[in-house]
């Protein structure tokens, strides 16, 4: 008979749900408070408080346990120039031509354009790639089951721990991004799936007048 792997949950915790509810609603109300900046201050933040964000992220649920990423963090002002070269090259294409009409019309309330020096101003940027298949030890090919899924959650939880740690984000995604394996020297096997620009919000930064779906709108109860 095979061996079970499977361990007791010892580190589960039972909460009242009085407790429940005290922490969701308090929980809501922070994140609720995040937003997407796009303008940084230089101000530089510790590199402990990125790797505990990773961290973080890594404890992602993912296919089979496969953990298909690999987080890459640039704090090197030489490489985040580089990065931001290749990023506006593409991003010029992106708004001269490759971008439809109704596309660029969306972007409007944001102001955005193909200049993007908060790659170059912010303290960290984390390029995130997804692992398509793995490479076993004698360099054979290990499949990879639902990677983008996988990647996106531990984006999502990325994302949701430097907001907890008092900083600020911007997801970018230039396309395409394949320059970023050649300036980080990423392994083939690895494709960009997004670039995150992390650090303190500039002092008199100003973002979108935007408004969240209501519950309502996004969820459905039967």
């Amino acid at each position: 008979m095979k061996k079970s792997r499977l361990i007791p949950l010892d580190n589960y915790i039972e909460l009242s749900e009085a407790e429940m509810l005290d922490r969701t609603a308090h929980f809501f109300q922070d994140v609720d408070r995040r937003r997407t900046v796009r303008e940084f201050s230089d101000k530089s933040v510790d590199k402990k408080i990125i790797e505990n964000c990773i961290g973080a992220a890594g404890t992602a649920p993912s296919g089979a346990n496969l953990q298909p990423w690999h987080f890459v963090a640039v704090s090197d002002p030489v490489v985040k120039k580089e990065i931001r070269i290749a990023a506006e090259k593409e991003e010029f294409e992106f708004y001269h031509g490759r971008a439809s009409g109704e596309w660029l019309k969306d972007l409007e309330p944001f102001e955005t354009n193909e200049k993007k020096p908060f790659l170059e101003k912010a303290p960290w940027l984390i390029a995130i790639f997804e692992q398509r298949y793995g490479i076993n030890k004698d360099g054979s090919k290990k499949k990879h089951y639902y990677v983008s899924e996988s990647v996106g959650i531990a984006t999502g939880l990325l994302i949701t721990a430097i907001h907890n740690a008092g900083l600020v984000s911007l997801t970018h995604t230039p396309s395409p991004m394949k320059f970023l394996n050649n300036i980080l020297k990423r392994p083939k096997n690895e494709k960009p799936f997004l670039l995150l620009v992390v650090g303190y919000p500039e002092g008199d930064v100003k973002v979108p007048d935007i408004k969240r779906k209501s519950l309502r709108e996004i969820s459905t109860f039967l």
